[in-house]
């Protein structure tokens, strides 16, 4: 599901949207770096629910990032959202962020989330049917072939290959990593 969401629209009943561009998988069970990896609890509960659903965690003391929960065989897998190209609602954003570049408002999780106002009062918001933040589909495919990296900031799980990002697109986050073929 990581890849299928790539150039879907995150977009919120404010306006303010923007394409997916870059993500992370987060497997149930067998992913030490999942924060489901441990079972379930309060803070992860949401990602143990029904698929579809935004998983919102505070990090580091000062910042939310948002998952989409995306379970199929079993519960606790999710996809951090990692960047969005904004496309609606840019003023808003600015406002948000602090006047930042346009390649930098939505160019990481933490900024993503703040751009677009997301916080802990939406973990557990309908993805799809819900009138909170959404995700929609414009019609624009996900890439045939994105690029793959390891995820950024574990320490984990380094030797697969699961944050995927929209070919030279310039809202990635800042590159850190090699970048391969998918």
């Amino acid at each position: 599901m990581a890849r299928d969401l790539l150039n879907k629209i995150l977009a919120m009943p404010d306006g303010r949207a923007g394409r997916i561009v870059e993500v992370e998988a987060y497997l149930a069970g067998i992913d030490p770096a999942a924060h489901t990896y441990r079972g379930k609890t309060a803070r992860n509960a949401t990602m143990f629910g029904e698929p579809g659903h935004m998983y919102v965690y505070f990090t580091y003391g000062m910042h939310w990032c948002a998952n989409a929960v995306a379970w199929d065989q079993a519960p606790g897998a999710g996809v951090l959202i990692r960047a969005l190209e904004p496309i609606a609602g840019l003023p808003e954003m600015h406002d948000a962020r602090g006047g930042v570049s346009d390649r930098l408002l939505c160019s990481g999780p933490a900024r993503l989330t703040q751009a677009l106002g997301i916080d802990g009062a939406l973990n557990g918001a309908d993805l799809v049917k819900g009138d909170g933040p959404r995700i929609l589909d414009d019609g624009t495919a996900p890439p045939l072939h994105p690029i793959a990296t390891p995820r950024i900031g574990i320490s984990v799980g380094q030797e697969h290959l699961l944050r995927f990002l929209v070919p030279n697109n310039l809202h990635v986050s800042p590159a850190r990593v090699k970048q391969v073929q998918s």
